[in-house]
C-alpha cells in the first residue's frame, strides 16, 4: 500500500530527510514536521495516513501530540521512535493509542515492513467501514415525514429500538418496511453489530433451514464446505426476516426454537451454538388470518408480534406526497450521475399529489427514475410520467368515455376504479390474480373495493357497476 500519505515529526533535520527520502523512493507521500505544534496543524487536515513520530520533541512531547490527534478525532495511525528505549516509554506509547514502536536509528527494511503491517490494517478497516454502511444502510438520505401517522409510526420506532424485543412491521408492499427496519437496528444498543436483511420468499424450501443455521460438510449433496448461517452471521446484531408470510411451516417451529433458546444447530450438525440476535419481522399479508387458516404458527405469531408496528401506504401520507417526490427527484438525479437540477411541471406536481400510488414508495421511486431519464430542458412534464399512470389525462383529451368534469384527484379516482374492475375482468374475477396483477395486497383490493363503493365513484363500465354491487 505505497500510496499512503505519511508525516515524519522530528526535530533533527538530517534524520527527517534520510527518513523522508527513503520512503519517498518507496512509493510513498511524504511530508515533514520537525515539532508537535507544526505536525498538529498539518494532522488536523485529516488526510495523513501514518505518522512516523519521535517521542522527544521540543515543546509539545511526540506522546502529547498523539492524544491531542485522538482527542479531536484524528483517524491517524502513529508509529512512534526514540532513541532511548524502555519497557515504561512503549507502554505509554501503545496506551496513548500507538500503532506501533521502533527504536532509533531506524532499519530502513524493517521501516518498511512496519509501515505495510499498518497500511494493511487501516486498509482492512476502511473496507470494514464501508462494508459497514453498505450493511447497515448509514450513508442512506433519510426524509423527515410530517404526517401524524408517520410520526406516531416513528416514534413507536425509536421507543422500542432501546430494547431486545421482536417487532412485527406489517404494511402494503413497498410501503418501506425495509427502511423501518434497519433505523429501528441504527437506534438500537446492537448499532454497531450486523444487520442482515433476509428475504424469505425468495429462498427455496429446501434451502432455507441450511441458509437461516448454517450446514456441516456433507450434510447434504452439494454442502463442499461447511456454512455458518445468516442468524449466526447476524450474532451481536439484528436479523430482519422479510416476508415472513412465506415461512414454511417445518421452519417456523426452528425459528420459535431459536427464538425460546436462543441457539442454532447446522443441519448435519450434532451441537448447537449460541446466538445473540435481534429478529424483527415484516410482511404485507394477514398473518392473524393465516393463523386461522392453520397456515401459520400461532405461537409464533405472538413471539414474533410482540410489538407492531404498522407503514402507512403512502396514500396516507398525502400532505407529505409532493416534498417526498421532491427529495426523491434531488436524491435520484444525484445518483444517476446527472449534475444538472431537475424539477416538476406544476401538472405534474398535481398529479403526483393526487394519485393514489399502489405501488406506494417503490412505484413512485420508479416513476420519478424513469421521468429523469426521459426529461428534457431540465424539466419534468406529464409526458414524461408512464401512460399506465397517466391514461385518465390521455383518456380525457383523446374524448374517451372518462368524465372529464371534477377535480384531478376525483379523476384520477375514477380511472384507479376503472383499472380496477378491468384487471379483475381480465383476470375471470380471480381477486387474488388481479391483487398480483396490480402489485397490491389482496386485503387492500377488497378495502379499495369496499371504498370505491362507499364513496360512489362512477364507475366505468357496465362491469364496474356489477362488481361494485357483487361486493
Amino acid at each position: 500500500m505505497t500510496s499512503l500519505q505519511l508525516l515524519v515529526v522530528d526535530d533533527e533535520p538530517a534524520i527527517r530527510q534520510v527518513v523522508s527520502s527513503h520512503l519517498r523512493k518507496a512509493g510513498y507521500i511524504v511530508d515533514q514536521a520537525s515539532d508537535g505544534e507544526s505536525a498538529m496543524e498539518r494532522l488536523s487536515r485529516g488526510d495523513v495516513d501514518i505518522a512516523l513520530c519521535d517521542i522527544k520533541l521540543p515543546g509539545l512531547s511526540g506522546i502529547e501530540l498523539l492524544r491531542q490527534a485522538r482527542a479531536v478525532n484524528v483517524d491517524t495511525a502513529f508509529i512512534m521512535m526514540t532513541a532511548f528505549a524502555s519497557v515504561d516509554t512503549a507502554i505509554e506509547a501503545i496506551k496513548a493509542g500507538a500503532a506501533d514502536y521502533m527504536i532509533k536509528p531506524l532499519n530502513n527494511e524493517e521501516l518498511l515492513h512496519r509501515l505495510t503491517k499498518v497500511g494493511d490494517l487501516r486498509g482492512l478497516r476502511a473496507e470494514n467501514r464501508v462494508l459497514r454502511r453498505l450493511v447497515l444502510g448509514a450513508n442512506q438520505e433519510v426524509f423527515g415525514f410530517n404526517s401524524p401517522a408517520m410520526r406516531e409510526m416513528e416514534n413507536m420506532a425509536a421507543k422500542v429500538a432501546r430494547t431486545n424485543s421482536t417487532v412485527l412491521i406489517t404494511g402494503e408492499s413497498g410501503t418501506g418496511k425495509g427502511v423501518v427496519a434497519r433505523l429501528i437496528h441504527q437506534q438500537s444498543v446492537r448499532a454497531e453489530g450486523p444487520f442482515i436483511p433476509v428475504n424469505c420468499g425468495a429462498i427455496p424450501e429446501n434451502l432455507v433451514e441450511s441458509e437461516f443455521f448454517g450446514h456441516t460438510r456433507g450434510a447434504f449433496t452439494g454442502a463442499d464446505k461447511a456454512r455458518k448461517g445468516l442468524f449466526l452471521e447476524a450474532d451481536g446484531g439484528t436479523i430482519f426476516l422479510d416476508e415472513i408470510g412465506e415461512l414454511p411451516l417445518a421452519l417456523q417451529v426452528k425459528l420459535l426454537h431459536v427464538i425460546e433458546q436462543k441457539e442454532v444447530r447446522a443441519v448435519g450438525g450434532e451441537q448447537t451454538r449460541p446466538v445473540d440476535v435481534r429478529i424483527i419481522t415484516a410482511t404485507n399479508r394477514d398473518l392473524g388470518e393465516m393463523v386461522a387458516q392453520g397456515k401459520f404458527r400461532e405461537d409464533l405469531y405472538f413471539r414474533l408480534s410482540v410489538f407492531h408496528i404498522h407503514v402507512p401506504a403512502l396514500r396516507e401520507r398525502r400532505q407529505d406526497l409532493l416534498a417526498f417526490a421532491k427529495f426523491l427527484l434531488q436524491r435520484n438525479t444525484r445518483r444517476m450521475g446527472e449534475r444538472t437540477e431537475i424539477s416538476f411541471d406544476p401538472g405534474v406536481e398535481a398529479f403526483l399529489t393526487n394519485y393514489e400510488w399502489p405501488g406506494n414508495v417503490r412505484e413512485m421511486e420508479n416513476v420519478i427514475d424513469r421521468a429523469i431519464i426521459l426529461a428534457e430542458d431540465n424539466y419534468i412534464t406529464l409526458s414524461d410520467l408512464p401512460p399506465q399512470i397517466t391514461r385518465v389525462e390521455q383518456s380525457i383529451h383523446n374524448g374517451e368515455n372518462f368524465q372529464s368534469s371534477g377535480t384531478l384527484r376525483e379523476q384520477v379516482r375514477r380511472y384507479e376504479a376503472a383499472l380496477i374492475f378491468r384487471t379483475i375482468e381480465e383476470t375471470g374475477g380471480d381477486r387474488r390474480a388481479a391483487a398480483q396483477k396490480l402489485n397490491i395486497g389482496l386485503s387492500s383490493l377488497y378495502r379499495k373495493l369496499e371504498e370505491l363503493e362507499e364513496e360512489k365513484v362512477p364507475p366505468e363500465s357496465t362491469h364496474a357497476r356489477q362488481e361494485i354491487r357483487r361486493e
